[in-house]
């Protein structure tokens, strides 16, 4: 299997640059797993497809706005950084441009000098550990100084930092947003239990190596970045009990589904707990638990339009992504929805 195989034509004009004012508004394609048909509709008509007994899992991480622009304290030489992951307390793995400037020792000041940070190790890939110190609370002075960290596709400026979360996020940690659950609304959400489907929460925090390229042209040597999730008991218990009751397991998002599959078992049971995965999801894998996901459309070779190839079928996935090119559907993080079920 080649990356190759997993390539597209995409005309630049089809990639959102922002999100629409309404949230819901978004059209929705829908991808029959039983016959491959399509249909094109708008996402509120999601509610015709779901059924009651069914379970939707959502994704409640929460983007931390992780770039941040400070200077070097020694030449006044501008720094970016993107936070990437906490590895204890004041210390953070982080992407940091321009890298040959940034060697072990170097100390950088943000803002008004309320944020510092000196960089302490190199690690894998070129990323850094940088050590901060600060007066209050981190999240507070983060919220302050930072930046969404928007995708590398993404060139206009987000006037409205919500508009990167979704209604649901709770848990801060992903350097990306969990963009399927972008089309949600809280009155949708509302509407969808009134339907009699169930609503269970996961936490995966998305790391920027959903954006990282497949460089290798064998599907399977492909490693995947690692990301921290987490499912709670009683969330666990609602999805098992759906699939015992013969209701589907609906997943909202490519990082929903990850996190379910990766702590479910060969037997089709959700466990419990929080860990690491790296679960790299391509064709010829069999599912384990979920029977339907709700998902944007994804970039030409990537690890997520991988993914959707494994549960749809790569003809089928391919022959749609060639439809929502040609009935000029909105691509990628802010752009339009696709049902597979």
């Amino acid at each position: 299997m080649k990356t190759s195989d997993f390539y597209y034509d995409l005309p630049k004009e089809l990639i959102a640059q922002s999100p629409l004012s309404d949230r819901s508004a978004s059209r929705l394609m829908h991808l029959s797993l039983k016959d491959g048909s399509i249909e094109h509709r708008h996402f509120t008509d999601i509610l015709d497809y779901l059924k009651e007994g069914d379970c939707l899992v959502i994704n409640d991480t929460k983007v931390i706005p992780a770039r941040l622009y400070g200077h070097k304290e020694d030449t006044g030489a501008v720094i970016e950084i993107l936070l990437l992951k906490r590895k204890e307390n004041d210390i953070w793995e982080c992407l940091v441009k321009p890298g040959k400037k940034a060697r072990p020792g170097a100390k950088i000041s943000f803002g008004d000098g309320c944020l510092k940070g000196e960089i302490i190790d190199v690690v894998e890939e070129g990323n850094r550990l940088i050590k901060f110190t600060y007066e209050g609370i981190f999240e507070e002075i983060l919220d302050r100084l930072g930046e969404m960290p928007l995708p590398p596709y993404i060139t206009m400026k987000l006037e409205d930092k919500n508009r990167y979360q979704t209604v649901y996020a709770k848990h801060e940690g992903s350097a990306a947003a969990p963009t399927a659950g972008l089309h949600f609304t809280k009155e949708l959400l509302k509407q969808v239990k009134e339907k009699g489907v169930k609503i269970a929460h996961v936490t995966l925090h998305v790391g920027l190596g959903t954006f990282r390229p497949v460089k290798v042209e064998d599907v399977t040597e492909h490693h995947m970045h690692s990301e921290f999730y987490v499912v709670e008991p009683e969330q666990a218990e609602l999805i098992n009990q759906t699939k015992k009751n013969g209701g589907r397991v609906i997943s909202v998002g490519t990082t929903s589904c990850r996190t379910l599959e990766s702590a479910s078992g060969e037997d089709g049971t959700l466990k419990a707990g929080s860990g690491w995965t790296d679960i790299f999801i391509y064709p010829g894998y069999h599912f384990k638990m979920i029977d339907g996901l709700i998902t944007n459309f994804h970039l030409p070779e990537s690890t997520l339009l991988m993914l959707v190839s494994a549960l749809a079928g790569k003809e089928r996935i391919m022959h749609a992504y060639e439809e929502a090119v040609k009935e000029k559907y909105r691509f990628f993080s802010f752009g339009d929805a696709m049902f597979i079920e």
